[in-house]
């Protein structure tokens, strides 16, 4: 392990002592009630237990139980059996979202079967906030309930007051938890109601599901993160609040990870685990040892944008500490009447330092966006060179499979003319024939199953797709398919007999990857992979004899009875003349490319001689200069 990968986990270490030395066990009872029976329905508590309980599963709790709709029976069950859970654990979180009460000065949770018709119902319909500190108490390290029970009451509005002086509270009552390590959160502060918002979740649970499960996010930082959020999304009117106190080490809800070490395929893994190490920390100094021992490379630059990130923060910290001092000199100054040059001195000094802030703040800001970019670059880097190392196994799988494919066609044409030859010598043994008797063999026997046809079919087939025939497959040898095969022979620089279809052929062709005989198209036309496409000027343009766009000259003459006859009389002249041999303006192609015809040849398919060919992407067509 490198000295720099040392230093960081020495430090992470150091962080990470407030946890224990083996693997924490943390149990978690979430409950969302929603359908009450005596007051209209609630939304969101069973979609904001469903969340939370999703988000403390992939925080790795050891055990989360998820409940919904509890009546009074069942949330006693759910809390005597959460509590013997509770016994050996270190942490233990209760949720809970739905309809909370207050009556003199202490909390009640509703469960839905609740009636509440008089203000002592409390007290055997509901359950007390001590009963859930009770049942999380046994646990080790951490204690944590977290209510999103502030909402209004609708029971207050039917509820009758056996006792006139009995006070029945707006939201939650302040809470002060006698237990150390033990935490109690309101969606909203004492005295105050929460909303349920316009979306699926409650505010309140959103932020939760967004904070709690950051790695080594103290859970006091965390909440912190979720009064701001909640103070956005509700435009200040609604402000979680936490009771308790925690010690000094920082307390997570989900630990940092240990970073995996093993072999890495890229070259560059060992210096992205350390830069990712780094990254966990974000200190100076970490950086600082990191640009030491890797001087150079992509990595480096990013390291310096983070440091310039830290230095952008901590001039902006330096400036905003020296505006609030300005501003404090500013207040004695006008307390204790000083001058009034000393005045406007301290109001220039303030004035200069806010200026300073904001521009440390716009600095600050710049240095982090480009800190995200390079960051965004760098995760980009990464997937390009993971999909290319894909392709590259792709593309040899596929190699491998053809060559497996052509290997065993191999074998099994080698297996068929041993099998045959086998066979023949077979049968010569059985009935020798005699000295002077002569065989003329027409054809040879094929080696393989194909028939005759079939084989035939095949060697077409292929002769299509290599570009030297335009006819049908369809296994009949005419003089066409022997042309084509004419035609492969030339280009390819082969010799088989073109008066039979043979195995050896097809094998040869299929050994071909594109096109063999040369494509040519007429005039006005230009070859396109295996087809021939119009040539398409834009306006003020035409195609020339050598198959390219020149511009038209513009002619503006002056007409006069003199030149028109002057022009019939040329025209007559022209006409009378026997005709020149003009260029065709076709073009030829073949495996080396495409080119104008030269002077004096022509294009003649093979056989017919006609000049020309189709534009629809004509074969076996040759450049006949004799």
């Amino acid at each position: 392990m490198s000295r720099f990968r040392s230093v960081v986990l020495l430090l992470i270490s150091l962080l990470l002592t407030c946890g224990s030395a083996h693997a924490e066990k943390r149990v978690a009872l979430v409950i969302g009630n929603s359908a009450y029976k005596s007051v209209p329905r609630l939304t969101n508590p069973t979609n904001d237990a469903g969340l939370i309980g999703g988000m403390l599963k992939r925080a790795g709790f050891d055990a989360v139980d998820v409940k919904q709709d509890l009546s009074a029976a069942d949330m006693r069950k759910a809390l005597r059996e959460f509590g013997g859970k509770t016994r050996d654990a270190d942490v233990a979180v209760i949720y809970y979202a739905g309809h909370g009460i207050e009556v003199d000065g202490s909390n009640y949770l509703v469960p839905t079967d609740a009636m509440l018709e008089t203000d002592t119902d409390v007290y055997d319909e509901a359950f007390p906030l001590d009963r859930l500190l009770v049942a999380i108490e046994p646990a080790k390290q951490l204690r944590l309930v977290i209510l999103d029970a502030c909402r209004d009451n609708p029971f207050a509005k039917t509820m009758k007051r056996t006792v006139a002086s009995r006070s029945i509270g707006r939201g939650l009552a302040k809470v002060e938890p006698t237990s150390p390590n033990t935490m109690v959160a309101f969606a909203a502060k004492a005295g105050s109601t929460a909303s349920d918002g316009d979306s699926r979740n409650s505010p309140f649970a959103a932020a939760l599901a967004d904070h709690l499960p950051k790695p080594g996010l103290d859970l006091r930082k965390a909440f912190g993160f979720v009064r701001d959020d909640v103070l956005k999304s509700t435009g200040y009117k609604q402000e979680p609040y936490v009771y308790g106190s925690l010690g000094g080490d920082d307390v997570p809800l989900v630990a940092v990870k240990p970073v995996a070490t093993g072999p890495q395929a890229n070259p560059d893994a060992e210096i992205r685990r350390d830069y990712e190490l780094a990254l966990q920390l974000g200190t100076r100094e970490i950086w600082n040892v990191f640009l030491a021992r890797y001087p150079s490379g992509f990595y480096t630059e990013l390291a310096k944008g983070q440091l310039n990130r830290i230095a952008a923060e901590e001039t902006r910290t330096v400036a905003a500490e020296k505006a609030r001092a300005a501003e404090e000199e500013k207040a004695r100054l006008a307390h204790e009447r000083a001058q009034k040059a000393e005045l406007e001195k301290a109001a220039a000094a303030a004035k200069a330092a806010e200026e300073a802030r904001i521009a440390a703040e716009k600095a600050r800001a710049l240095e982090q966006a480009k800190a995200e970019a390079a960051e965004q670059k760098r995760k980009a880097a990464e997937a390009a060179a993971a999909k290319s190392l894909a392709e590259k196994e792709a593309a040899d799988k596929a190699k491998a499979e053809l060559a497996a494919k052509q290997a065993a066609e191999k074998q099994a044409a080698e297996h068929a003319a041993k099998q045959s030859a086998e066979k023949a010598a077979a049968d010569r043994q059985v009935a020798p024939e005699p000295e002077n008797q002569k065989v003329a063999a027409l054809s040879p026997t094929p080696s393989s199953s194909l028939s005759g046809a079939d084989l035939a079919k095949s060697v077409q087939l292929e002769l299509r797709r290599v570009g030297c025939l335009t006819s049908s497959a369809d296994g009949e040898w005419t003089a066409t398919s022997q042309r084509s095969l004419t035609q492969f022979n030339k280009y390819a620089g082969t010799k088989f007999d073109v008066k039979l279809a043979s195995l050896d052929a097809l094998d040869a062709l299929k050994a071909k990857q594109g096109r063999v005989c040369p494509l040519v198209c007429d005039r006005g036309f230009r070859a396109d992979g295996d087809k021939c496409v119009k040539i398409t000027c834009r306006a003020g343009y035409r195609v020339n004899e050598d198959n390219e766009c020149e511009k038209i000259e513009e002619k503006k003459p002056v007409a006069t009875r003199e030149d028109s006859r002057q022009r019939d009389d040329e025209r007559k002249k022209t006409e009378s003349a026997p005709a020149k041999t003009q260029a065709t303006g076709q073009i030829y192609c073949n495996s080396a490319g495409c080119r104008p015809v030269r002077q004096g040849c022509r294009l003649e398919a093979w056989g017919n001689r006609t000049a020309g060919a189709t534009s629809g992407g004509g074969t076996s067509v040759i450049e006949n200069c004799n």
